[in-house]
């Protein structure tokens, strides 16, 4: 996971326009997140979903300009701002990959056991697939957690010497990340879908697949851009307090 984390460009993503002539099965599938927009305004894009936006909002009574600005919002920029002070690029990954995150999940878990009830019987279904985004979800959120109150208010205020060890303790927990996405992409086949895959099913794929994107930049961001610039001024991690997470200035710890 290493090492495609370190030698990942964060390039500028160019979201594609979104029109209520698109049908809504099409927008779910292309659109990670629109899942819950549309079952929330019980829109189907499931069975339901050769039909347009326009027209599955209209038979809704509700209005398509609005919906398609509430989609519009879930659509991304991976920017980095230019020439961040790591205080702006620690803002930046708490709002596009820290709160992201936060919504991704519970999303596909949802999803993940609707697909793995209901497609039961077909061979491709990705039997575990709920319980490892479970697996996951906790794990980052107690990982984001621990940098939200320790870590990146250290960084902020500009670090300390002893900065490496819960530097270090965030990379290791990254290459278990790594590993989970390895697990994930074996489940899900690299988050192909099967030929005839319904759209529920297309959808969580996609899903997959934008949180593995948002996961490897997320990585990498804090892994090249942000954390060396802090480790270098670092003491060695063995002059610190040793495994217990101590961050040896303000008495912060690293355990959740």
């Amino acid at each position: 996971m290493n090492a495609r984390v370190d030698h990942l460009d964060a390039a500028p993503a160019h979201p594609a326009p979104l029109s209520a002539d698109q049908q809504i099965g099409q927008i779910a599938v292309q659109l990670p997140g629109a899942t819950a927009v549309f079952r929330r305004l019980k829109l189907d894009f499931c069975c339901g979903g050769q039909v347009s936006l326009a027209k599955a909002a209209a038979d809704k009574g509700l209005d398509a300009n609005a919906v398609l600005a509430e989609l519009a919002a879930l659509q991304r920029n991976d920017s980095v701002p230019e020439a961040a002070s790591p205080s702006a690029l620690i803002d930046h990954i708490l709002v596009r990959y820290h709160e992201v995150h936060r919504q991704q999940l519970p999303e596909l878990i949802r999803m993940a056991r609707r697909v793995e009830a209901v497609h039961r019987d077909n061979p491709h279904v990705p039997v575990g697939l709920a319980d490892h985004l479970e697996t996951m979800h906790e794990e980052l959120l107690s990982h984001m957690l621990k940098e939200e109150q320790v870590l990146f208010p250290m960084l902020k205020n500009g670090g300390n010497p002893f900065v490496g060890q819960p530097i270090g303790m965030m990379r290791a927990e990254h290459v278990d990340h790594g590993e989970a996405l390895d697990k994930l992409n074996a489940l899900t086949n690299d988050a192909t879908p099967p030929q005839g895959a319904c759209n529920t099913w297309r959808a969580l794929y996609a899903g997959i697949a934008q949180l593995g994107d948002d996961l490897i930049n997320h990585i990498h961001l804090e892994n090249n851009v942000l954390f060396p610039q802090f480790e270098a001024s670092a003491a060695p991690a063995s002059q610190g307090c040793g495994p217990s997470g101590c961050a040896c200035s303000g008495g912060g710890t690293l355990q959740a």
